[in-house]
């Protein structure tokens, strides 16, 4: 679905990482890992085709990136399923309305009984109709999530998701990208938390990719 072939990114003339190759596969579930300003979210725009590498080949769902017009890149995105570190809301509405957006701004209408299970789904029916700044740190992640899949995504994307939310509900978090790999998702999860990765590896057969002197290794035991 999306692959990466010896991928280099350059920044002010110098060398972020290079040499770098990837495949998401349908029910692939990778987490992604380094110091910081090692790559990580770079590596995730380039997954979704907000960035273009410096080097090297980004093919998404069978096409390259660099020869996709705008509306295939559009549709792309339909089929990928960002949650960003610094998950940001409408404050003047609703939550409901908030993860509907994307289907909004796709010009098509939500399913009230399809968009209220997902907010079941996700634990947030009582806050349905809670303006964002009402949401506790947790609520607006697992919002953020259900805002990212409310599309059908085939892949999901998901940049330090529990960057800034206490350890019980980072397994809640978890436990939820789990059930959606389960679905036949793509997952990849960039995060600093190893033990969120240890937990993991307890419920699904997750591969784990590290950043180190500029280039993506797979990471080993030492974790």
């Amino acid at each position: 679905m999306i692959e990466l072939q010896s991928v280099a990114m350059n920044y002010g003339g110098g060398e972020l990482f290079a040499d770098v190759t990837l495949k998401l596969a349908p029910g692939s579930f990778h987490f992604l890992t380094g110091p910081s300003g090692s790559g990580k979210t770079t590596l995730l725009k380039l997954c979704y085709g907000e960035l273009v590498p410096s080097a090297g080949q980004v093919h998404l769902f069978g096409q390259e990136l660099r020869q996709m017009r705008r509306d295939d890149t559009a549709r792309m995105r339909r089929r990928v399923g960002v949650v960003h570190q610094d998950c940001s809301f409408l404050d003047h509405l609703p939550l409901a309305e908030n993860v509907a957006l994307p289907l909004t701004v796709a010009g098509r209408a939500a399913d009230a009984a399809e968009l209220a299970e997902l907010l079941a789904w996700v634990g947030l029916a009582p806050q349905a109709q809670a303006l964002p700044p009402q949401l506790s740190g947790g609520e607006r992640q697992r919002a953020a999530l259900a805002r990212a899949i409310i599309m059908s995504p085939d892949v999901i994307l998901a940049d330090e998701p529990t960057g800034n939310v206490d350890w019980e509900m980072s397994l809640r978090l978890l436990t939820l990208m789990v059930e959606l790999n389960r679905m036949g998702k793509a997952v990849l999860i960039a995060t600093h938390d190893l033990n969120l990765i240890r937990a993991a590896k307890s419920q699904v057969a997750a591969r784990v990719l590290r950043f180190k002197d500029r280039r993506l290794q797979l990471a080993g035991a030492d974790l």
